[in-house]
């Protein structure tokens, strides 16, 4: 029988800029009974990353939070009163452009982090530096999704792992080949991880065992469709 395993890794401090996440994470592993080892996934929520490269924005005020939106939007394609959707720099389309005002004690907002596959990059090399042990990395985010209530957990950076795992080609359960499977195996990974991790426990990193994935230099924003097969905008 197949199964996995997610275990949240707690102990991790408030984040600011400068901080080694990296770091951070190491330190807090090794107060649980918990290695990283060979076929893990490291997820981590953007929001860590995004403070320790100092993408925080000071200040409360409305204006100050729709002018960061404005600045962070590639553009617009939706408001409806104070929701803002907006496509980002690298071309996600999500809420108010990525910019996000829970979990910042200062009373700020946090803004998504310019690189996030290359912010995925230096946590995988600098772990695999420190124990020898090469894990897949995924940076995450909670995003909305068109048609449907409610959020999930994302990928929006990712290293030492393709995002999408192709199917088309291959035989279904009953022989017939599939067209246009491809299965968006980052983001699941990283709605399983937040599963643990939650909204409100201050967790912001987990370990996800025994998915199966495949090794490779891909990114996030492989997932993001293109606008010529986009059709609801």
């Amino acid at each position: 029988m197949k199964s996995i395993q997610i275990f949240a890794v707690a102990g991790i401090p408030e984040i600011v800029p400068g901080d080694d996440v990296a770091e951070a994470i190491l330190e807090a592993i090794e107060q649980t009974p918990i290695e990283l080892t060979d076929g893990d996934v490291l997820v981590v929520t953007h929001k860590i990353v995004s403070k320790a490269e100092g993408r925080v924005i000071d200040g409360t005020s409305d204006e100050v939070y729709r002018a960061a939106v404005e600045e962070e939007a590639r553009s617009i394609l939706r408001r409806r009163g104070d929701l803002t959707i907006a496509e980002t720099r690298h071309g996600f389309i999500c809420a108010n452009a990525g910019v996000d005002r829970s979990n910042v004690p200062t009373g700020g907002a946090v803004l998504l982090p310019l690189d996030p596959d290359r912010s995925a990059h230096r946590i995988r090399v600098r772990l695999r530096r420190a124990t020898g042990t090469d894990v897949p990395v995924i940076i995450s985010d909670t995003f909305g999704r068109p048609w449907r209530t409610g959020q999930t957990d994302i990928a929006i950076g990712v290293s030492g792992m393709k995002a999408i795992a192709d199917f088309r080609g291959k035989p279904d359960a009953h022989g017939r080949l599939m067209e246009a499977t491809e299965v968006a195996i980052v983001d699941e990974i990283a709605a399983a991880a937040d599963l643990v991790m939650g909204k409100v426990e201050s967790v912001p990193v987990a370990i996800v065992r025994g998915v199966a994935w495949e090794s490779g230099e891909a990114r996030a924003t492989d997932l993001v469709r293109p606008a010529r097969e986009d059709l609801f905008r």
